[in-house]
């Protein structure tokens, strides 16, 4: 289950990335227009997604690590 999970989290984030840059451009160029205002809640979405995804590849070598060292306590 951690492998899958793992690969395909980093797809899901790597995929997301493209569009989530995309929109940064048109908030930013776009900005006081009716459509700068939807892409900023659109973008409000994507950086939550963003962040979770993120967050757990960061924290998942340490979740390894420390699994990995209740299994050579055990053992």
């Amino acid at each position: 289950m951690d492998k899958f999970l793992k690969k395909w989290v980093r797809k899901l984030h790597r995929w997301l990335v493209i569009p989530f840059v995309a929109l940064l451009l048109t908030v930013i160029f776009a900005r006081g227009t009716a459509v700068g205002n939807v892409a900023q809640r659109i973008q409000a979405v994507f950086m939550v997604i963003m962040a979770i995804t993120g967050s757990y590849l960061y924290l998942l070598p340490l979740w390894a690590k420390r699994k990995r060292g209740k299994a050579n306590k055990s053992a």
